[in-house]
């Protein structure tokens, strides 16, 4: 009787046992479908957030003029939407606008520092003035970083521009967002060269982007490819190619942006004329900036680059402004300049007077 009663024991535990193996392992298999169940939830998440940012997102951010609020959502949703690349495909594209957006962001601190320095320095304040150029450098640190990372996945997604074939385009956004990679590039190294630091960034990547500039259409795109090709020509020696003029090609850029409504090529006409030191022509071209807005609006489509233009060109205006005077362009005054009433009573100066 007692060998029975075990015998019995031993039988229940043996079916308790295997009960609770099968209620884990069915708990195992609920759990890793929903595990699969979750992933094609994100995945599908991923490629709908994707696809509505490149075709609806980034237009409507391009009609906006609000140079800010685009900073402001490159910088909070770029970590958002980039996470989306561990379960989907990685968003390139989208990359490539996030992060040269976000370099903007840090490009424009490092101008706010710029300032600051040139401020301190006007008011013979060094010690201000060296802490605003070393916050400066870190500012351009971080801008180099997040250009070259745009530039990084403008290759992921167009193939290295190095290699000398053009892609094919599905639409016009496919190929502004190509225009804007090469542009990052640029950025990229002019930021690091500005940084005084090593990220490396390559040295011949503005002769890359410059080149690749040929695979655009200059008419359609306001001349900033050629702007973009000139500026490379101007500032590199032996870029230029026999025949061609950097500054007469800026200058036809120039009047295409105007015309279009999206100054972006009076920015590298001025980068340019920096680079070369010449003063005066990067008055005139800030001064023909100026006159332009008054004559003709921005773009209705492309409302964000030109106001990126002007904001840029207004950045090269009150470091002009601060360097002579100690404060910026005075509001609603781009265009002229602190010395341009003593020029005209120089020019107007009756001599006989002083006979």
């Amino acid at each position: 009787m007692s060998h029975f009663r075990n015998t019995s024991r031993k039988a229940l535990f043996t079916a308790r046992r295997f009960r609770n193996l099968v209620a884990a392992g069915t708990a195992s298999a609920i759990l890793s479908g929903c595990g699969a169940v979750n992933h094609m939830m994100y995945k599908t998440t991923g490629d709908v957030m994707q696809g509505f940012s490149r075709d609806h997102t980034v237009p409507f951010l391009m009609e906006s003029d609000d140079l800010a609020m685009g900073c402001a959502m490159s910088e909070a949703t770029a970590p958002l939407l980039m996470s989306f690349g561990r379960v989907t495909r990685e968003p390139d594209q989208l990359a490539v606008m996030l992060y040269l957006s976000a370099g903007g962001c840090a490009d424009e601190q490092a101008r706010e520092y710029e300032l600051e320095a040139l401020a301190a320095m006007h008011a013979m304040n060094g010690n201000a003035a060296e802490d605003a150029m070393i916050r400066q450098k870190r500012a351009h640190t971080v801008a180099a970083r997040r250009y070259y990372k745009a530039w990084q996945h403008h290759n992921a997604q167009y193939g290295n521009p190095a290699d000398g074939e053009c892609p094919d385009f599905d639409d016009d956004m496919d190929e502004f967002i190509y225009m804007a990679g090469l542009l990052s590039g640029l950025q990229a190294l002019n930021a690091q060269i500005q940084s005084t630091s090593s990220i490396g960034v390559p040295a011949n990547i503005g002769s890359i982007a410059a080149r690749a500039t040929s695979c655009l259409e200059n008419d359609k795109w306001w001349g900033a490819p050629m702007a973009l090709r000139a500026t490379v020509w101007a500032m590199i020696p032996g870029a230029q190619p026999e025949g061609e003029d950097a500054f007469e090609r800026l200058e036809i850029a120039d009047a295409q942006g105007e015309e279009a409504g999206v100054r972006l090529a009076h920015v590298f006409h001025a980068i340019a004329a920096l680079n070369r030191g010449d003063e005066a022509m990067v008055r005139e071209v800030i001064r023909d900036h100026a006159e332009s807005l008054e004559r003709t609006p921005a773009s209705e489509d492309w409302r964000f680059v030109d106001a990126m233009a002007t904001n840029m060109i207004v950045a090269v205006s009150d470091r002009l402004w601060v360097e002579n005077t100690g404060h910026r362009t005075p509001l609603g005054q781009l265009g002229t300049f602190w010395d341009d009433n003593k020029q005209e009573d120089i020019e107007t100066m009756d001599l006989d007077d002083l006979l």
